[in-house]
């Protein structure tokens, strides 16, 4: 971020839910995914991304419903979710219940039968033979041409009608680093006036964040699965946070993630790509700095890849396992002060320990308030204690408070892919 744009207040010690609509309900629908919503407010969600709402394109469709990112026409639902009514009536029972609602948006291309197309051809990039076409080869879209000024005017004018029409409280932008920079500085100039917005790019383009509030840590992803598979080690985990640490701007703030639509269904489930490594890395992703995103059916855990472009329902039936684990994190992010995001004070502490090459510890501090992570990756028992760094006195563990306090300076037991969480 630079000057010329902060934050909304509220996004800074939040989190991010990702929904699904398609595929969390036998209904898919707007009306049928409300009454999920008093049990994600339980569980301290404060953030809705819906994946695109909008209707999908039938020339090119993959599968028999397509792909929620080729759009037919910006300014409507998609009749499979519901009525424009509907959208507005669950977007302000998710402001009642004290939600924030984001929507996805997705600019860099369309579907082949979007309204624009024929009303509008001047807004498409062709080849050489004057087709339109997609340049990264997603045979369902094509590529819109940011060349166009009028283009420009039409695509805010669009974001503008959901923000007026339902309410939204931001975006966020599909792609993002596919659509020049500039458009995005003038969607949000214009959009901002109307009503603040929280702004997330699905990007790790260290520029972006001259417009963006938070973008993607896709390098911590994949550095996490590449841990897993033993194909790197903590000294890997470190590089990468360094690496965020030392180039993006201060206040950027990072979404960290361990699963989404994109890696769920085309790469497999949390489970399948990082194995016994999956709550460790959540208390982590969920506890440093930037904020959590957490993807429809974790909590459950689904451990299964939901379908891209068909219908394939998440079993809410079993009970949601990992309801509490996740409540008393975001809890706990909530309510403690050292774990704010976006504050240069409240930046994480990595920790040296006596099992380096397996244990990660890391503390983050404000004022009196501190909150102590120590985390066993591996898959032994591991006696850890903190070395070289200013802990004193006694901790109180978050997910046992009647279990012993941590003492600054003894060992700690833990076992194979343990996490402990420790306030004071």
């Amino acid at each position: 971020m630079n000057e010329e744009f902060h934050p909304v207040s509220w996004s800074v010690d939040s989190n991010i839910y990702e929904v699904n609509l398609r595929q969390y309900t036998k209904e898919g629908s707007f009306r049928a995914f409300a009454e999920h919503l008093p049990r994600l407010r339980e569980m301290g969600i404060e953030i809705l991304w819906f994946m695109p709402i909008t209707p999908i394109s039938k020339i090119g469709r993959l599968g028999t419903l397509g792909s929620y990112y080729a759009c037919s026409d910006y300014v409507t639902t998609n009749p499979e979710y519901g009525s424009m009514p509907d959208f507005k009536s669950l977007v302000a029972q998710a402001h009642r219940l004290g939600f924030k609602v984001l929507i996805d948006w997705v600019a860099n291309h369309t579907g082949w039968d979007h309204r624009w197309t024929t009303d509008h051809p001047e807004f498409y990039r062709k080849n050489t033979d004057g087709i339109f076409f997609d340049a990264h080869g997603w045979a369902d879209v094509i590529d819109l041409n940011f060349d166009v000024p009028e283009l420009w005017i039409a695509m805010i004018g669009a974001m503008q009608f959901w923000i007026e029409t339902c309410d939204i409280d931001g975006f966020r932008c599909d792609m993002a680093m596919l659509v020049p920079l500039e458009f995005w500085r003038e969607a949000r100039t214009t959009l901002d006036k109307i009503k603040p917005l929280f702004w997330l790019a699905e990007c790790e383009e260290i520029m972006y964040h001259e417009v963006f509030d938070a973008s993607y840590t896709w390098k911590w992803l994949h550095i996490m699965e590449s841990y897993w598979k033993k194909s790197s080690d903590m000294q890997g985990l470190f590089q990468v946070l360094y690496y965020y640490n030392h180039q993006f701007p201060p206040q950027a703030q990072r979404v960290y993630f361990s699963s989404n639509h994109d890696e769920n269904s085309h790469s497999g489930s949390e489970y399948e790509r990082i194995g016994d490594a999956v709550l460790p890395f959540a208390v982590f992703n969920s506890l440093y700095e930037g904020l959590p995103l957490i993807y429809s059916g974790q909590e459950l855990p689904n451990k299964k890849r939901l379908l891209f472009f068909d219908k394939d329902e998440i079993d809410w039936s079993q009970p949601c396992q990992l309801s509490h684990f996740y409540r008393t994190l975001l809890k706990l992010r909530k309510t403690n002060p050292a774990l704010k995001s976006g504050d240069q004070d409240r930046k994480a502490t990595i920790l040296s320990n006596t099992s380096a090459d397996r244990v990660l510890s890391f503390i983050r501090r404000c004022r009196q308030d501190e909150v102590l992570v120590i985390l066993n990756l591996s898959a032994e028992t591991q006696t850890v204690i903190i070395t070289g760094q200013a802990l004193s006195g006694s901790y109180k563990e978050v997910f046992n408070p009647s279990g012993p306090d941590f003492i600054s300076g003894q060992p700690l037991q833990m076992k194979a892919w343990e996490y402990r969480v420790y306030t004071k």
